[in-house]
């Protein structure tokens, strides 16, 4: 009878090749009764550890992938740092990978699990849409971060740790609205955006119809595709644009907090003031909305919560503690200096 192999048994205990390497190696970081079924059925099935083959593949799963896609927004900086350190507590490297705006994440990390073989891997941002077939193909366990997929996904197929991007946005132009704007334009991404963008834009719309306010295709204003998405360049070409338009707007929603820095921008070169006349509202609450001037009014995500729990719960996953779930934080209006009311007559 052939001696069965390392992955024979993670596949009768039902967990990850990793998990079955830390049981061997007495490593802390595992479930005591998930160790106790996996040596449990290490001695029915007499598997003996071929030691140079367990410490290749010890070596390769100390080491997890996240997966950034989009590099200029602070706000995702702020959750590498804390990957970094809850990471490493559990003594295991990290590989910061950087995906273009262009390419798709899942592709990436396909490449990256062949070249890196890692023991987890997260993605922090990225589209909506992707195939179920590719989200199959990957064997590491992992995470999205940041990012929700569309609801007609396989559920099972993935973990996530995100907000409702939909209701945020909803909620952002429905304070607007309660402030009196109904001319809100909207500085939106580009438009062939799959990602949180899309979802935005749609949370707009959604509200606008609820309070039955015409959609109107001028107040949306797309980022140039030669810009970076979510940019401060992006915001300020935009809202330029816009401007010279002529379609005018009491309040522009900015879908970052980043893009509403440009957005800013842009109207005090052209002698507007904010909000004396016209608001701007952004969306993340990222460290530096707090400081603008004026202060920008935004959705904040609760970005160390989303942070911790996405490393806590991939590796619950490498651990075989957990299934795939989708845990959904609520994000909290912040009003800050940058709106105000629209008095009668569509002046403040």
């Amino acid at each position: 009878m052939d001696q069965i192999t390392i992955k024979e048994v993670a596949k009768l205990c039902g967990v990850g090749i990793s998990t079955v390497s830390r049981a061997i190696n007495n490593h802390p970081d595992i479930n005591a009764e998930t160790k106790k079924k996996i040596m449990r059925v290490i001695e029915e099935q007499n598997y003996i550890p071929n030691n140079s083959a367990r410490n290749l593949k010890r070596v390769e799963s100390k080491m997890i992938v996240v997966l950034m896609k989009g590099i200029t927004n602070p706000f995702f900086n702020r959750m590498i740092k804390i990957f970094e350190n809850r990471i490493v507590r559990y003594k295991y490297s990290i590989l910061i990978h950087h995906v273009d705006e262009e390419e798709d994440e899942v592709t990436a990390a396909l490449r990256l699990e062949k070249e890196k073989k890692p023991g987890g891997m997260i993605f922090l941002g990225g589209k909506a849409d992707h195939e179920e077939e590719k989200l199959k193909s990957l064997k590491a366990p992992f995470v999205m971060c940041a990012c929700r997929l569309n609801p007609d996904i396989d559920k099972t197929l993935y973990s996530s740790v995100s907000i409702d991007d939909v209701n945020a946005s909803y909620e952002m132009v429905s304070h607007l609205i309660s402030q009196g704007h109904r001319r809100i334009a909207i500085a939106a991404a580009r438009k062939e955006d799959t990602a949180v963008g899309k979802m935005r834009l749609a949370g707009y719309k959604k509200a606008l119809a609820d309070h039955n306010i015409p959609y109107r295709e001028e107040l949306v204003i797309h980022q140039d595709a030669e810009t970076d998405a979510y940019s401060m360049s992006g915001g300020y070409s935009a809202a330029k644009r816009f401007l010279e338009s002529g379609a005018g707007a009491t309040a522009i929603f900015a879908i970052s907090d980043v893009t509403a820095f440009g957005v800013c921008r842009a109207l005090a070169d052209a002698g507007k003031m904010i909000p004396g006349d016209i608001s701007v509202a952004g969306f993340d609450g990222i460290e530096m909305a707090e400081y603008y001037c004026p202060s920008l009014t935004t959705m904040k995500q609760p970005c160390d919560q989303m942070a911790l729990e996405s490393v806590e719960l991939l590796f619950d996953l490498m651990d075989g503690r957990c299934v795939n779930k989708q845990i959904v934080f609520e994000a909290q209006l912040v009003t800050g200096e940058s709106t105000a009311a629209v008095m009668t007559g569509g002046k403040r």
